[in-house]
């Protein structure tokens, strides 16, 4: 069995291929043979040692996982033989087998793809866990959404729009204002434009209803300040401590530094409030199984379809990266396990 590990603090050079010999399941895990493999911003964080919620070096990344149950545990009871499911290990995911609980494996639909189903649990969820869970999101509301065109963006566009908002905003570079607009975006150019003031601008001076920001560092103020009053501003990754594929300490530190510290007292006057969102770190496997549950609804009425920028072979797991490094992916990238 191959299987992918990050071998050490680093760039792209320290992401290895091995060996690794079959482990035995325990009485209520399965074994799933993985069919494609969703690449996320985070995975490319803990390579470079910059995200807290990863395990010690050298390991196996991936969060989620579609593919077909091969073999199960004698107490396992959710799932069969030869099922077609997604999986959320947490870690493990870039593997051509992994060994998980039957309580973190959801069945999929025949009419779902493994491409579809290996782009929902991560970016679909952590923005129905923003939008829907914490944010409460309904019909006719305002939305800021940063990074508009990658994962989590273009699957944010997708739920607001199947909820009804009237307003949806996005940010993204110049080079991707058609596709941020094909979404039913208002396109704002993040390296120009200056978003809070045409949040205000188009919401007539009282700011969106939420702001969803993935890049952290002082961008987190400024979206602060793009909400209304009673507004929700969610933090979900920091992508100004990655600028490029080999690490750098100086952007990591002027990140942190530039961090703002929300004061809670100061906060009640505007009722706004903020939110830090890791969905690997939620304990509760209930919230997120029933994300999953309602989004697979959401996925076979039409109302979200999500949107695969590409697929790379794993053997190519350097490259598939270095092109989310370099902020070219309009959508989800994926890394194909499949047998040959």
């Amino acid at each position: 069995m191959k299987k992918i590990i990050y071998t050490k603090v680093g760039g792209l050079e320290a992401i290895d291929i091995i060996e690794q010999e079959k482990e035995n399941i325990g009485e209520r895990e399965v074994r799933v043979r993985v069919h494609r493999a969703g690449i996320n911003f985070a995975d490319l964080m803990m390579r470079q040692g910059l995200y807290g919620a990863s395990p010690d070096f050298p390991f196996t990344p991936g969060y989620e996982v579609s593919g077909e149950v091969i073999e199960i545990g004698k107490l396992v009871s959710k799932v069969n033989l030869n099922d077609r499911v997604i999986a959320i290990p947490g870690f493990g995911g870039y593997s051509e087998e992994i060994i998980i609980t039957e309580n973190r494996v959801i069945i999929i639909p025949e009419k779902m793809s493994y491409d579809q189903a290996a782009s929902i649990p991560v970016t679909y969820g952590t923005a129905f866990h923003m939008l829907v869970h914490l944010g409460c999101i309904k019909e006719g509301d305002a939305i800021l959404i940063h990074h508009a065109a990658g994962g989590v963006g273009t699957a944010a566009a997708q739920i607001c729009k199947a909820y009804g908002a009237s307003l949806i905003i996005g940010t993204a570079s110049s080079k991707k204002k058609d596709f941020v607009e094909s979404l039913g975006m208002h396109f704002v150019d993040k390296e120009k434009d200056d978003f809070v003031k045409i949040c205000k601008d188009l919401t007539g001076g009282f700011g969106v209803n939420q702001a969803i920001d993935p890049v952290a560092g002082k961008h987190l103020m400024r979206s602060y300040k793009a909400l209304r009053n009673g507004g929700k501003l969610h933090c979900f990754g920091a992508s100004s401590a990655v600028p490029k594929s080999k690490r750098s300490w100086f952007a990591a530190l002027k990140m942190w530094i530039d961090t703002p510290r929300f004061n809670p007292i100061k906060m009640m006057k505007s009722n706004k409030s903020v939110f830090g969102v890791h969905m690997g770190t939620l304990d509760d496997e209930r919230i997120f199984n029933s994300h999953l549950q309602e989004l697979n609804k959401m996925m076979l009425s039409g109302s979200i379809n999500p949107i695969i920028d590409s697929i790379w072979r794993f053997e190519d797991v350097r490259e598939a990266q270095r092109h989310m490094h370099d902020r070219k992916n309009c959508g989800k990238i994926i890394l194909d396990f499949a047998p040959k």
